[in-house]
């Protein structure tokens, strides 16, 4: 699910080096997973333009469909848990939340 999502937030077509950095895998990790997409219909393989000998990996349409459904599903699950805050509540955990990111190493 991490690839999926890495892929779909990406700006171009990732190397197999690329998802792994991008999800903290090795790349022969990574080369697994992205074959296992592959053979489930939901990652393809695409010569690189700019390097003949690598290739770059793009979500298909049903790999885009995954992706989007995962996002889907877990927006309505934040939504869900915040439904039970109140306004001050959650302008509280906002607060918080960005004093949490700006404090989390770079």
């Amino acid at each position: 699910m991490r690839l999926l999502e890495a892929l779909a937030g990406a700006e171009r077509p990732l190397s197999v080096s690329e998802i792994g950095e991008a999800i903290g895998v090795d790349q022969p990790r990574a080369s697994r997973l992205v074959q296992q997409g592959v053979e489930h219909g939901l990652l393809q393989r695409e010569a690189d333009p700019d390097d003949a000998r690598r290739t770059r990996i793009v979500l298909t349409d049903a790999g885009r469909k995954v992706a989007r459904g995962m996002r889907g599903e877990r927006r309505q699950i934040i939504e869900d848990a915040l439904a039970g805050l109140t306004e001050p509540e959650r302008a509280e955990l906002a607060r918080l939340l960005t004093k949490f990111a700006d404090g989390w190493p770079q």
